[in-house]
């Protein structure tokens, strides 16, 4: 498992590529889990995370998923389970001071994060660990706050041009008729 989660980090960019696919995937399946319902989706899903990741990063399933941030080096694994840096014990090599024959986590999150595109995240602050997420699929999560901001954005885009001009519609028509209208399609209404 160690030698996986150490192929895992020298080959960051490759899994951060392979990741953004499977999330744009996942938000690309946002209106079907949206009509079977998150919650039904949730358990088959998090199965297949729980595979993937256990096998590849050593995965705990917090929830919370910061692997994109970290360079594919899971700080659960750390035995202090630091979400935001190192301990101050590291060992000379980079090894961790309470397993001895492990490599910090944290050294290697920098090691793969400098390999990664988005590798400047590591620098961010995380969140502590929400331990009511442990076991759910953070994939999931993650996927369904972006399809929901991709909705939200493209219904502001759809209103912003009639929030603009909001008196448009009382002096236009809002479609103009090509040809003239046949009399007995008018006969409901008044002609001017």
């Amino acid at each position: 498992m160690y030698q996986i989660r150490l192929f895992a980090v020298r080959h960051s960019r490759a899994f951060e590529w392979i990741y953004k696919r499977v999330e744009a995937g996942l938000v690309w399946m946002d209106p079907v889990f949206s009509r079977i319902g998150y919650n039904r989706v949730e358990r088959p899903i998090a199965l297949i995370e729980k595979g993937v990741k256990s096998l590849l990063f050593d995965c705990r399933m917090c929830g919370q998923c910061v692997l994109s941030s970290t360079g594919m080096s899971c700080p659960m694994n750390c035995p202090k389970q630091l979400r935001n840096g190192p301990c101050g014990g590291v060992r000379p090599g980079g090894f961790c001071e309470v397993k001895p024959e492990m490599r910090c986590v944290w050294v290697l999150a920098w090691d793969g994060a400098s390999r990664m595109e988005g590798g400047q995240q590591i620098c961010d602050v995380l969140p502590p660990v929400e331990r009511n997420l442990q076991g759910s699929s953070s994939w999931l999560r993650v996927s369904r706050e972006k399809a929901a901001n991709l909705r939200a954005a493209r219904q502001a885009a759809r209103t912003a041009l009639a929030e603009t001009f909001p008196e448009a519609r009382s002096h236009e028509p809002s479609t103009a008729p090509l040809a003239e209208e046949p009399k007995r399609a008018l006969r409901g209404s008044e002609v001017k």
